[in-house]
């Protein structure tokens, strides 16, 4: 009888162990990735897609693009991550990137390419390939500018409440003089509340 009692009580006890354990996700479903993300207080997609569509609207409309008498050739370089938060800076740029060429009226420079495309030209001058279909150093384009920035942040708290700044800054910058010709910003807040715990 106690020994029945004993295994009940461990039973009982393990039940409870594993119900009050983290919970798995174990059904998903395929959601709209232009919805608000407002599940925690980190940089989250929905961030990166507001404060990148309105910086390349800005740089769209910037003297720097609508009087180019010619397709400007851009190089799109790093995003500093000034924040607290481990970001993926890449993805930012990537974005920047896909949302500027889309417009048609920006032309890029892969940077990230040129080892692959030195590794070819070697590669192609082997004696593997013939000679009428070769490509080699010497023709490339190079660019008129180069994009970088920087990512900030400020988080403030007082009691229940928490508020979080971020300031994503864009340069554009003209290879040949260094000079700066085009900047902006957006900034975006959050504020959030704690919820209070109950049973």
């Amino acid at each position: 009888m106690k020994k029945n009692l004993t295994l009940a009580l461990l039973s009982l006890s393990f039940i409870a162990t594993v119900s009050c354990g983290p919970k798995a996700f174990v059904k998903g479903q395929y959601d709209d990735v232009n919805r608000e993300n407002l599940m925690n207080d980190q940089w989250s997609e929905t961030d990166m897609q507001k404060a990148v569509q309105d910086l390349v609207a800005s740089l769209m409309n910037s003297p720097i693009i609508t009087q180019s008498k010619k397709m400007p050739v851009v190089m799109v370089t790093n995003l500093q991550n000034k924040t607290s938060e481990h970001i993926d800076t890449q993805s930012i740029m990537d974005m920047v990137r896909v949302e500027l060429m889309q417009s048609g009226r920006v032309a890029f420079i892969d940077k990230e390419a040129r080892q692959d495309i030195s590794d070819e030209y070697n590669y192609q001058n082997s004696g593997m390939v013939e000679d009428a279909s070769k490509k080699g150093p010497g023709g490339q384009i190079g660019a008129d500018f180069i994009i970088n920035g920087r990512l900030d942040s400020i988080v403030q708290e007082v009691g229940k409440d928490k508020s979080v700044y971020y300031k994503l800054t864009l340069n554009l910058t003209n290879l040949k003089t260094s000079m700066i010709q085009w900047t902006n910003q957006k900034q975006i807040r959050k504020t959030f509340k704690k919820k209070s715990i109950g049973l």
